[in-house]
């Protein structure tokens, strides 16, 4: 997108853009503000909350991170749900994530989460009604994360992690549409765990490593993807950049590449023409199961945050069991 590639180059025509992320930042200093005196209504749910979330628009690494908070959190004895948007879907009341349901019922991401966290998920736009949802069908859960909620202010929350890009950093450091940020890089001050993903930035206070645990096949008895093979990458995230350099890291020779926008609602027609082995993000395949073919294959990826990262987070957790009485 040329947009995207103006903010991290730092082209000078994006500075033209200045006036309207003027107006933008207005809107959203002042949103904040009415929520901060009690104008707006912000509710507190009745068990802990933790926000995963970014400043930047774009892929920053919050759905491997949040699989992996999810075992830390049942390591420190918690039994975490998560929330979420469900991006591109539109609900008209909270709906709980179920193996049945479809990428296009619930949302690629909470989806995934679903799948590979064991974890309830529940996803709605209201993050106040999707958490007290959670809750009421499954009372067993004590401690709530949401999903990419750091924006949602309504909703009240006990730690916030926020994840950067290692790599790219945070563009131009302008905000909207000037450059990528939704809140300026002050802000960072503001929260309890700022993670670097994949690289060092000065604003961290730890990083974190994404880690490709091996190409796994759409398909049932399907053979492994050998090492050195090379394939046709396929992604629709925010980032398709970190995937390439994830797949390279793993072995693989990249013989062509389709990179869709965001999120993308793939189809059969998507795919069309590709001869060599098609590897593709997890969150990509989870909307291409109904119709894929031997010779698919996702790479699965594990996220490794540093012990900086796994003291502080280690700490606030003990904070928050003090607190609430866990």
């Amino acid at each position: 997108m040329p947009l995207e590639r103006g903010w991290y180059n730092k082209s000078g025509w994006c500075y033209l853009l200045l006036p309207l992320s003027a107006l933008f930042w207005c809107i959203t200093r002042v949103r904040r503000w009415l929520f901060k005196i009690g104008v707006k209504a912000s509710t507190r749910l009745p068990v802990p909350v933790i926000v995963v979330g970014n400043i930047s628009v774009g892929g920053t690494g919050k759905t491997p991170f949040t699989l992996w908070l999810c075992q830390q959190l049942r390591e420190h004895g918690f039994t975490p749900g998560i929330i979420s948007r469900g991006y591109g879907v539109r609900l008209a009341e909270p709906r709980l994530v179920l193996a049945q349901h479809s990428a296009a019922q619930v949302g690629d991401e909470p989806l995934l989460l679903a799948e590979r966290s064991g974890c309830p998920v529940v996803v709605s736009p209201n993050r106040i009604a999707a958490g007290q949802h959670l809750l009421a069908k499954h009372p067993e859960v004590d401690i709530i994360i949401s999903d990419d909620g750091l924006q949602h202010y309504a909703l009240q929350r006990d730690i916030e992690i926020v994840l950067i890009d290692g790599q790219r950093g945070l563009g131009n450091g302008c905000l909207l549409p000037a450059g990528p940020l939704r809140e300026l890089p002050s802000r960072l001050q503001q929260v309890d765990l700022v993670i670097a993903n994949s690289g060092f930035h000065a604003l961290a206070d730890g990083s974190m490593q994404i880690h490709a645990s091996g190409a796994m096949a759409l398909l049932a008895d399907q053979p492994a993807l050998t090492s050195q093979a090379a394939v046709t990458l396929i992604a629709g995230i925010g980032n398709p950049q970190r995937f390439e350099r994830s797949v390279l890291a793993a072995g693989y020779q990249i013989a062509a590449q389709r990179f869709f926008a965001d999120h993308h609602p793939f189809c059969a027609a998507d795919f069309a023409g590709i001869t060599t082995p098609i590897l593709m993000t997890e969150k990509d395949a989870v909307k291409c199961r109904a119709f894929a073919q031997p010779g698919w294959y996702f790479l699965a990826v594990e996220a490794a945050p540093d012990q900086q990262i796994i003291d502080k987070l280690t700490t606030k957790l003990n904070l928050l069991r003090s607190h609430y009485g866990h």
